[in-house]
């Protein structure tokens, strides 16, 4: 709809994952706006992203050297390996502080509608690294959806001859929300994984 360079701009921002047709004709039209040397120091970042950074060697995480950060530090405990979906998981979970075992990061998770199975994953570099024995219980955090679940339920089935303990994160209400706004799904989980108050 607009003419040629303008058009290829806003199509190339729309290929972006949640940027819609009109976000991406909006990020078009501020960029186009902007000062040059702020669109130039966005190229140049975006160009260096992609020729320095890359994914660790043992865990999958986003690094810019052979190992991620968390997979250099000595203080982590090997023992506990957190499976994840994708990097941003990793640091979702390092925000709350409470975790300090080591990561595997799959990239992504089974979906059949999408064809993606387990051989699309880095299901046999998390297998490699639990052969040799050093780690007690892998911790499943993939996503509470159709796909998180698939993906848990097949790694729990993987896992469970190789005798190490297998641990699914507790999923139900979120701090603050209403009971009448949860759905089923939810709702269900939060009862399964009730606790006891001590008190």
């Amino acid at each position: 709809m607009y003419e040629g360079v303008v058009q290829d701009l806003i199509d190339e921002l729309g290929r972006l994952p949640g940027v819609g047709p009109k976000s991406a004709q909006r990020i078009a039209f501020h960029l186009l706006a902007a000062d040059a040397e702020d669109v130039k120091r966005l190229a140049e970042v975006l160009t260096e992203v992609k020729s320095r950074v890359r994914f660790c060697a043992v865990c999958g995480n986003v690094a810019q050297e052979e190992l991620c950060r968390v997979c250099r530090d000595p203080r982590r405990d090997p023992g506990v390996i957190c499976v994840v979906e994708e990097a941003k998981d990793v640091v979702a979970i390092e925000k709350t502080r409470e975790f300090r075992g080591r990561y595997h990061v799959l990239g992504g998770a089974i979906s059949p509608m999408e064809g993606i199975g387990p051989d699309d994953l880095r299901m046999r570099e998390l297998l490699s690294r639990l052969s040799d024995g050093e780690v007690t219980e892998t911790i499943i955090a993939t996503d509470p959806n159709l796909e998180g679940e698939a993906t848990a339920t097949y790694l729990a089935r993987l896992l469970k001859p190789m005798g190490i303990r297998v641990t699914r994160l507790a999923s139900g209400l979120p701090v603050g929300g209403d009971l009448e706004y949860a759905d089923e799904v939810t709702l269900g989980r939060a009862f399964a994984g009730r606790r006891s108050l001590d008190g």
